[in-house]
C-alpha cells in the first residue's frame, strides 16, 4: 500500500517551478522568432508581398505560441505519471496515444488559422477548411515527442536528484547512528570500569581497617574525590593530561597507603603535553595493572614509573613496574586493560596503539599512542 505523504512528497518533488516555465516560455519565443526571420529572409520568395510578410510572422508565432501552452500539461502529465508508480505500466501507451490527439489538434487549429490569416490572391475566393496534412501531423508528432522527451529528461533528472539526496539524507543518518552507538559503547565501558576500581580501591581499604586506621580515613577521603570526579565529568570521553594526572595522583595516596612503604612511584611528563587531550581515567587502569600483576607478585619495594612523551604527531603514555613480568607470551590482565584497549579503539580508531610487553632488566611495560590533540576529535 502507498504511503499518501510519499505521493504528495513526489508530487511536489515533480511540481513545474517558475523558473521552469520562464523557460518554457523563452525556448518557444526563441523557436518563433527564429522561425519567422528565416521565412522573411528566404531567398525562393523575394517579392514578398507586406501584407503576406506581416501574416507569416503571425503565424509563426501563433504555431510556437499554441506549442508553448500545451507543454505545460505535457510536463505536467508526465510528471503526475511518474509520481504514481501504479500507473507507469500504463504511461506508454496513454502518452502515445496522447501524443496523436495532440498532433491532430494541432494540425487542425493551424491550418484553420492559416486559411483565415494569409491574404487571398486577387481573382481568387478564400478556399474551405481542408482536412488534415500527413506530412505536418508527422511533423506535428515529432514535435509532440521532442517535448515528451524534454519532459521525461527532466522527471529523470528529478529522481536522480532526489535520490541522491536521499543518499545524502541515509548517510548522515547512519553517521551520527554511528556517533551514538559508539558513545553507548563507551558510555558501557565506562560503566565497567567505574565499579570495577571501586571494589578494588574498597578491597584495598578492608584490608587496613584494624592495623591503619588513620590511613584508612585518608583512603576513603581521596577515594571520595575520585568518585565525585566519576560522578561529575561521567559524560566527558577526554580530558587534559593535567587533569588526568591530577586524578592519578590521588589514586596513587590511597595505593601508597594500601603498601604501607612498599611503593616508590615516578611520573615523568613532558610540558608540551599537559595540555593535550587524553582518555577519561586512562592512566589509572594502567597503573592499577602494574600494581596488581606487578608490585603486589614480589616482596621487595615496589617501583612504578609513569612517563609521558610527545612523538611526532603522538602521545605516548607509559607505565613500567619492577615486577615478575607480564608473561609468556605477553597478555592483557582483567577488566582494566580489556576497557581501556577498547576505549581507544571507539575513540581513535586505527590511530592508536596499545602494547604490554617485557621491560629490559625485568618488569613489565604498558604503553599507549595515540595521536596529540587539543580538541575533541570526531
Amino acid at each position: 500500500m502507498t504511503d499518501p505523504r510519499d505521493e504528495r512528497h513526489a508530487r511536489d518533488r515533480f511540481r513545474i517551478r517558475p523558473g521552469e516555465l520562464l523557460a518554457i516560455l523563452l525556448f518557444w519565443s526563441f523557436l518563433a522568432t527564429l522561425t519567422a526571420t528565416g521565412r522573411l529572409l528566404d531567398p525562393r520568395i523575394p517579392e514578398i508581398s507586406g501584407q503576406l510578410r506581416a501574416a507569416l510572422i503571425s503565424l509563426a508565432f501563433i504555431e510556437y505560441s499554441l506549442w508553448a501552452v500545451l507543454t505545460i500539461p505535457i510536463v505536467w502529465l508526465v510528471s503526475r505519471l511518474s509520481a504514481d508508480a501504479q500507473r507507469r505500466g500504463l504511461r506508454l501507451v496513454l502518452l502515445i496515444v496522447l501524443g496523436i490527439v495532440v498532433a491532430v489538434a494541432v494540425n487542425l487549429i493551424i491550418s484553420k488559422v492559416r486559411g483565415n490569416l494569409l491574404p487571398v490572391p486577387p481573382g481568387r475566393s478564400r478556399p474551405g477548411p481542408r482536412g488534415i496534412s500527413s506530412i505536418e501531423l508527422v511533423g506535428d508528432l515529432i514535435v509532440y515527442f521532442a517535448v515528451l522527451g524534454a519532459a521525461l529528461a527532466r522527471n529523470y533528472f528529478l529522481e536522480y536528484q532526489a535520490r541522491l539526496d536521499e543518499t545524502r539524507r541515509l548517510q548522515a543518518e547512519t553517521a551520527q547512528l554511528q556517533a551514538q552507538l559508539a558513545e553507548a559503547q563507551l558510555a558501557v565501558l565506562r560503566t565497567q570500569l567505574n565499579p570495577h576500581f571501586l571494589f578494588n580501591t574498597l578491597h584495598a581499604i578492608s584490608s587496613l581497617v584494624e592495623r591503619d586506621p588513620r590511613g584508612v580515613r585518608r583512603m576513603i577521603a581521596r577515594l571520595s574525590e575520585l568518585l565525585r570526579h566519576t560522578l561529575e565529568e561521567t559524560s566527558e570521553q577526554e580530558i587534559t593530561l593535567e587533569r588526568e594526572l591530577e586524578l592519578l595522583k590521588r589514586y596513587l595516596e590511597i595505593m601508597e597507603v594500601r603498601f604501607q612503604g612498599r611503593l616508590q612511584v615516578t611520573i615523568d611528563v613532558d610540558d608540551s603535553v599537559r595540555e593535550a587531550l587524553v582518555p577519561n581515567l586512562m592512566l589509572q587502569p594502567l597503573v592499577e595493572n602494574a600494581l596488581k600483576h606487578g608490585v603486589s607478585a614480589i616482596e621487595d619495594p615496589g617501583q612504578v614509573q609513569v612517563r609521558v612523551v610527545r612523538s611526532g604527531d603522538d602521545v605516548v603514555m607509559s607505565v613500567r613496574d619492577n615486577g615478575p613480568g607480564p608473561g609468556d607470551p605477553p597478555g592483557e590482565h582483567g577488566v582494566g586493560l580489556r576497557n581501556t584497549v577498547q576505549r581507544l579503539r571507539q575513540l581513535y580508531g586505527a590511530r592508536q596503539r596499545f602494547s604490554l610487553r617485557a621491560a629490559s632488566g625485568g618488569g613489565t611495560i604498558a604503553e599507549v599512542s595515540l595521536p596529540y590533540h587539543v580538541a575533541p576529535i570526531r
